[in-house]
């Protein structure tokens, strides 16, 4: 933990300071395709997870295949991934292995996703604007690494790097929430509450490249 925090420190001396701040209110604007832009999370806390609920809200117009939250560790690609590989279809990982969501599409509105996954029955649940996009199961018993490079903007093939041009996210995010146990969806899919882990009313963030800040067009 010691030689990650330092290496975390190190990073952010080479790369610009780590900032916290209460998003409430903001965005993350990626406004072109690029390899290179991309914001990097830095939790609240640092531990395995055996359940999580993520929660957060986005825009774009793309149709080709683009990633929205990535979170890899040292050992293993894909441990949370939210990938849309055709319009209206959702990809969820959970340890490098996936469930497809699928849901109508409304391509000029934002999107509000919210997922939960437990590692006892392995149960993935996916809401998309307030309503159940239904239930699945992967990784029964899976325990998710704590540490972890999380990315917006950008789907990592190894940790922290091996970006592509043509899988990264152009358009915006924000109210990114996580939380490291099992939230009723129900309760979260108008208004978020402070995430336990990420908390974008305190967010610690590092932008890279071209990603600017906004306030959002969109409640």
């Amino acid at each position: 933990m010691e030689k990650f925090i330092v290496g975390i420190l190190l990073l952010s001396v080479l790369s610009g300071s780590i900032s916290q701040s209460d998003m409430k209110g903001k965005a993350f604007i990626f406004p072109k395709e690029s390899s290179t832009a991309y914001v990097s999370l830095i939790p609240q806390v640092r531990k395995p997870l055996q359940n999580f609920t993520l929660c957060l809200k986005a825009f774009t117009d793309l149709t080709r295949p683009y990633s929205i939250f990535s979170y890899n560790t040292e050992t293993k690609d894909n441990e949370i991934l939210l990938f849309v590989q055709n319009v209206g279809e959702y990809m969820f990982f959970v340890g490098n292995s996936a469930v497809i969501f699928k849901a109508p599409t409304s391509p000029y509105d934002p999107v509000h996703i919210c997922v939960s996954w437990e590692s006892g029955s392995g149960i993935a649940e996916f809401w998309l604007n307030g309503k159940p996009l239904g239930r699945k199961g992967l990784r029964k018993g899976y325990t998710v690494g704590d540490k972890a490079m999380i990315i917006l903007g950008q789907e990592q093939d190894s940790y922290g790097g091996k970006f592509d041009a043509k899988q990264s996210f152009v358009g915006e995010i924000w109210d990114v929430f996580l939380w490291d146990y099992v939230v009723r969806l129900n309760e979260v899919s108008n208004s978020c509450k402070n995430g336990s882990l990420i908390n974008w009313r305190a967010l610690n963030y590092q932008d890279y490249d071209y990603v600017v800040m906004k306030p959002t067009l969109w409640t």
